[in-house]
């Protein structure tokens, strides 16, 4: 079973740049779609991410679009999420995610394994 632990959290100012990284151990993730979701207080979970196996394939959530990116390095079983021109509303513990499947989802009862997560506070 593989074990995701998200890291590159923290308190930005609105317009600056986060990078998260996800690290997986006890499997390696080249047979998992990988994918990123965010939570903010008193919302539901959303998608923001995901990545095919090989990193061919990308899907980003509208409200991220042209400003996140999804990558993956399978050599090092990781997955990221470069974040640029944050906003208030980006604000959220973010959460990354795999599913043992080549077809890419987007909800979040697609992906059964899960790391604990990370914040990002966006200040104005």
């Amino acid at each position: 079973q593989v074990q995701l632990a998200e890291s590159g959290g923290g308190l930005v100012q609105a317009g600056g740049s986060l990078r998260l990284a996800c690290a997986a151990s006890g499997r390696t993730i080249d047979n998992y779609v990988m994918g990123w979701f965010r939570q903010a207080p008193g919302k539901e979970r959303e998608f923001v991410a995901a990545i095919s196996r090989g990193g061919s394939s990308t899907y980003y959530a509208d409200s991220v679009k042209g400003r996140f990116t999804v990558s993956r390095d399978n050599a090092k079983n990781a997955v990221y999420l470069q974040m640029n021109s944050l906003k208030l509303e980006d604000t959220a513990v973010y959460r990354c995610a795999g599913r043992l499947s080549f077809i890419i989802k987007t909800k979040h009862d697609e992906y059964p394994y899960w790391g604990q997560g990370t914040q990002v506070t966006v200040s104005s």
